[in-house]
């Protein structure tokens, strides 16, 4: 008898009572991370519907369910009579805590975030960003990598980025050459004239719109300086830049214009 006494005294005392709020517990948890999962998967949809980069939407997904898991957990473990106020005051501090340690990962972290969103430039745009220049290769959470003309590879931090200035080339379809070609103060100024227009006239990489222009730009110390600014494709610019150079070399050669090398007249005065 006093054995089923003991038996009875555990069962009403520690089993029942237990084993219901296991029981209780463990279905607050299946139940809840069910919901995580539906919940989470409708913003992904939802996010995804609004054509939000790839990269954020798992991003803000990793992070809901993570948080949304740490309710059920928290909601959970109070069932079983465990003081979760101590424990999310725990979290908080350990929170506060890891955050001013990474005070510069986590402003790299909302920098990437933010060019994510606002997309200032995308992969295969040529930048000039966080004192670098090159092809964008890849946007991540933290940092950005791209490559240059030379082919090196550079990983910026985002944070350094989106702190200065983000010069764009592959904004616009169209871009501008800007040229500065000197003749001698002896040539003659409207063949030379006649001869850049015809250059550039030649090129069919040249847009018609906006026109180009070439005008006298500055009388300067050794030459007269012509302008030459013709429209491309963001694509031809380089190549035009190349080409035109070149091509405006040979021709002055060959049609006897002079391109003066910087020189200075000094005059010494004569003795008495």
């Amino acid at each position: 008898m006093p054995e089923n006494i003991d038996i009875n005294a555990l069962l009403q005392t520690y089993i029942v009572p237990w084993g219901g709020r296991i029981i209780l517990a463990l279905a607050i948890f299946y139940i809840g991370r069910m919901v995580v999962g539906t919940v989470v998967g409708l913003i992904v949809k939802f996010m995804r519907a609004r054509r939000m980069d790839e990269v954020l939407v798992r991003f803000l997904s990793a992070i809901l369910r993570w948080l949304l898991l740490l309710f059920v957990i928290i909601a959970a473990l109070s069932q079983l009579g465990i003081d979760t106020t101590s424990m999310v005051a725990l979290l908080g501090a350990a929170g506060l805590a890891i955050g001013l340690s990474l005070q510069s990962s986590l402003s790299n972290l909302a920098a990437g975030v933010l060019l994510i969103i606002f997309r200032p430039f995308t992969k295969g745009d040529f930048v000039e960003a966080g004192s670098a220049m090159g092809t964008i290769e890849s946007i991540s959470i933290f940092t950005t990598t791209m490559t240059t003309p030379d082919n090196k590879e550079i990983i910026i931090p985002n944070g350094a980025i989106l702190s200065n200035n983000i010069t764009n080339f592959s904004a616009r379809p169209t871009r501008r050459v800007d040229m500065v070609f000197g003749v001698s103060y002896g040539d003659d100024l409207r063949k030379a004239k006649q001869l850049l227009e015809d250059i550039i006239a030649a090129d069919e990489r040249v847009l018609a719109d906006p026109p180009p222009r070439i005008v006298v730009g500055e009388l300067a110390d050794s030459s007269v300086n012509f302008l030459v600014r013709p429209w491309v494709n963001s694509a031809d610019y380089w190549p035009v830049f190349w080409d035109t150079t070149e091509a405006v070399k040979l021709k002055f050669d060959e049609e006897g214009i002079s391109i003066p090398f910087p020189q200075m007249d000094v005059h010494m005065p004569e003795k008495t």
